[in-house]
C-alpha cells in the first residue's frame, strides 16, 4: 500500500471493468477511501446489474482498502447527484473525480439512430457535466479537488463512430473550460485519451495485447494527487511505457496570405497546390494510433 491518496475521496465513474476498474483499485491502493460507481451494463449500454460493482468493492477489501458501491447512472442528473451523495455520506467529502463511465454504439453516420446518439451523449458528455458540476460544488467549498475526464482519440475522428467522435471530443473543450473555472479553488480538470484493452472488443486487437488497463490508471492516480498540483487543462494520451501530451491549442500548420480580400476563384487556384496539397474526399490523414473495426463489433 502506497500513501499518495492517503486520507482522500475518490468516486470513479464505470469502475466495475476495465479502466474505471484499474482507476478505483489503484487509487486504493495509495490509501484513497473510493466509491466505485457502476450500472452493470454492457459495453453498448444494455442491461443492468450491481455484481461489477460489487466484486470490485470486495477485491480492495480482500486487500485492505475501504470502498463502497453506488450503482446509479451518470446519465441522469439525479443519478448523477447520488453518485457524488455517496461519497459525502460514506466518507464525508469528495477529492477526486474521475469520469470513465462510457458505451459505445458503431455505425455509419446516415445509419445512426437518434436513440443511439442520446444515449451515447448521454452517457459520455451529460455524464461528464452532471458529475463535474455536482462535484466541483463540493471542492470549491473546501478548497481542493482533482477532475480526471476520459476522452479517445477516436474524437480525434473514425470510421463508424460519429457519435461517439462527438461526445469525446466535446469532453476536451469542456474540461478545458473547467479547468480555467476552477484554477482559483484549488480543483484542477486534466484530460486523458487512453489506449487500453476493453471489454467490448470483439476480436483480439493487435495494438491492444500488451496495453494494459493498469498502466493508464498509473497517470490517473499521480493526477489525482496532491504531487500534481501543477497541472491543469492539459489533455494526455497513456498506454503501457508511453505517456505523452498534446499541444495546447493544436497549431495550425501553413497560412496563406495576401493583401486585401481573397476571392473564391483565387483558393479553387491557390489551396490545392498549398494547403490542401495531396489531399483528397477518400484519403487524408490518420491521426490514430490504432483502428478499431466497428464493422466486426455489429456483428457480433
Amino acid at each position: 500500500m502506497g500513501d499518495m491518496l492517503k486520507g482522500r475521496v475518490a468516486i470513479v465513474t464505470g469502475a466495475g471493468s476495465g479502466l474505471g476498474r484499474a482507476h478505483v483499485i489503484g487509487m486504493a491502493a495509495q490509501g484513497a477511501h473510493v466509491v466505485v460507481n457502476d450500472i452493470g451494463t454492457t459495453f453498448d449500454g444494455k442491461g443492468t446489474s450491481s455484481n461489477p460493482a460489487d466484486q470490485v468493492v470486495k477485491t480492495i477489501e480482500q486487500t485492505g482498502g475501504n470502498a463502497v458501491a453506488n450503482y446509479d447512472s451518470v446519465a441522469t442528473e439525479e443519478g448523477a447527484k447520488k453518485i457524488i451523495q455517496t461519497a459525502i455520506d460514506s466518507f464525508g467529502r469528495l477529492d477526486i473525480l474521475v469520469n470513465n463511465a462510457g458505451i459505445i454504439r458503431g455505425g455509419m453516420v446516415y445509419e445512426v439512430a437518434a436513440n443511439d446518439w442520446d444515449a451515447m451523449i448521454k452517457t459520455h458528455l451529460y455524464g461528464t457535466f452532471y458529475c463535474t458540476r455536482h462535484a466541483t460544488v463540493n471542492m470549491k467549498e473546501q478548497g481542493y479537488g482533482r477532475i480526471i475526464n476520459t476522452s479517445s482519440h477516436n474524437g480525434l475522428g473514425q470510421l463508424s463512430l460519429s457519435t461517439y467522435s462527438a461526445a469525446k471530443e466535446g469532453i476536451v473543450g469542456f474540461s478545458r473550460s473547467v479547468a480555467r473555472d476552477m484554477a482559483r479553488y484549488g480543483v484542477t480538470c486534466n484530460v486523458i485519451r487512453p489506449i487500453a484493452a476493453w471489454r467490448g472488443a470483439p476480436v483480439k486487437i493487435q495494438e491492444f495485447e500488451e496495453k494494459q488497463p493498469e498502466d493508464v490508471a498509473v497517470l490517473v492516480v499521480y493526477l489525482a494527487s496532491e504531487s500534481a498540483d501543477h497541472i491543469n487543462g492539459c489533455v494526455f494520451e497513456v498506454y503501457n511505457g508511453h505517456v505523452g501530451i498534446f499541444e495546447e491549442p493544436p497549431p495550425v500548420k501553413q497560412v496563406l496570405w495576401k493583401d486585401g480580400h481573397f476571392t473564391p476563384e483565387e483558393l479553387a487556384d491557390i489551396m490545392p497546390q498549398t494547403l490542401t496539397k495531396g489531399r483528397s474526399r477518400e484519403t487524408f490523414p490518420n491521426t490514430l494510433p490504432f483502428t478499431l473495426n466497428m464493422e466486426s463489433m455489429r456483428k457480433k
